[in-house]
């Protein structure tokens, strides 16, 4: 646990929470403009933690959450064990107050503790407040590596061979 200056506390997320965090996936989707792209569910998050696919950590005050970072283990076959951070989100009301940066540390902490040869995650490249923040930790921000991806359908109506 670690208390910011925001009197807030940074600590592992817990199952009751995922509720909570799928509010802040869905701010999180209407802030990129794509608000009908968050189709999870809060018994699809429950199952999925339940399974150890992810892990988060949530900033509390109270028994409010404030923000939250869910990450989940990878591999790279050039570096090793590499942590990735799939999202670090703040409540728009709570932005400014040093939350976001209290969770990204934490995260940190916990690739430093786990030995990760690296941390990644992605930015938006028009999320200029993001990026501004990430060069601000002396963040790598990557222009040569593009991601590429298969939703859903695509997989599904892959062909038989």
């Amino acid at each position: 646990m670690k208390e910011s200056t925001t009197s807030c506390i940074v600590r592992a997320g817990q199952l009751s929470e995922l509720p909570e965090v799928l509010l802040l996936i869905k701010e999180l989707a209407r802030f990129e403009k794509a608000p009908n792209e968050a189709v999870l569910t809060v018994v699809d998050l429950e199952r999925d933690f339940l399974d150890n696919r992810f892990q988060f950590l949530v900033a509390v005050r109270n028994t409010e959450v404030l923000g939250m970072a869910l990450y989940f283990d990878r591999y790279s076959t050039w570096k090793g064990r590499s942590i990735h951070l799939e999202d670090l989100i703040v409540r728009e009301s709570h932005r400014g107050k040093g939350i976001g940066s209290a969770l990204f540390h934490a995260v940190v902490h916990v690739a430093k503790k786990e030995q990760a040869a690296r941390l990644q995650w992605e930015v938006l490249d028009w999320n200029t407040p993001a990026l501004s923040f990430y060069k601000s930790l002396n963040a790598e921000i990557l222009s040569d590596w593009w991601p590429c991806r298969l939703n859903r359908n695509q997989i599904e109506s892959w062909p038989h061979e």
